[in-house]
């Protein structure tokens, strides 16, 4: 579980894909605070240290095939920012909101505008996601926890704070690029519950 609190950014060095999984290699200056087997949510998605290199800050993770397919991490080029996140340990602060660090999908960043001194994202809302957005609602992009600031037809708009500007991937984001989305847990089992209802 985690909160959507963007604790470091590290860079993606190695990717190798061979059949079914695959191999994710980060540097950063978390390495020396992982264990073997400790979960991190990698821009927001959420994966297990395989191995650590504590001389080149550098941690290994194993990766399904289909996790490289269905978040971004099987097209974020190499040498690129991702934000990362240390699962959250019981009596900590929940600063944002529940993230699981299931990824539901992807989506186009389709426009990023300075306003005064804050930013604002566009990003298109795929259609099966639309049930899930509500207006000043919790959604996670890239792992960071935002609110959904302005909900539109085909897309929502976050507004990004300086802090989180400068402390996530975000200040190297450009249009076109491809985000990760995790939407808000409560609401997912909230419609899934009023589904069954109906059966």
């Amino acid at each position: 579980m985690f909160t959507g609190l963007i604790e470091a950014t590290g860079r993606l060095i190695r990717r190798d894909v061979e059949g079914e999984a695959g191999t994710l290699v980060l540097r950063t200056a978390l390495a020396s605070e992982m264990a073997h087997g400790d979960s991190l949510a990698v821009n927001g998605c959420c994966l297990t240290v395989e191995s650590i290199d504590s001389a080149s800050e550098a941690l290994t993770f194993h990766v399904l095939s289909q996790t490289l397919r269905v978040t971004n991490l099987g097209e974020v080029p190499l040498d690129s920012l991702v934000n990362l996140e240390r699962a959250l340990q019981v009596g900590d602060r929940l600063g944002g909101h529940m993230v699981a660090g299931h990824v539901d999908t992807t989506a186009e960043l389709l426009d990023v505008r300075q306003v005064k001194d804050d930013w604002v994202l566009r990003i298109a809302l795929p259609e099966a996601m639309r049930p899930f957005a509500i207006d000043k609602g919790s959604i996670a992009v890239d792992g960071i926890s935002l609110t959904i600031a302005d909900l539109l037809d085909d897309a929502f708009e976050v507004h990004i704070i300086p802090v989180t500007w400068s402390l996530t991937n975000l200040h190297a984001a450009t249009p076109g690029q491809r985000v990760n989305l995790e939407m808000d847990m409560v609401g997912k089992y909230i419609l899934r519950a009023e589904a069954l209802k109906r059966l």
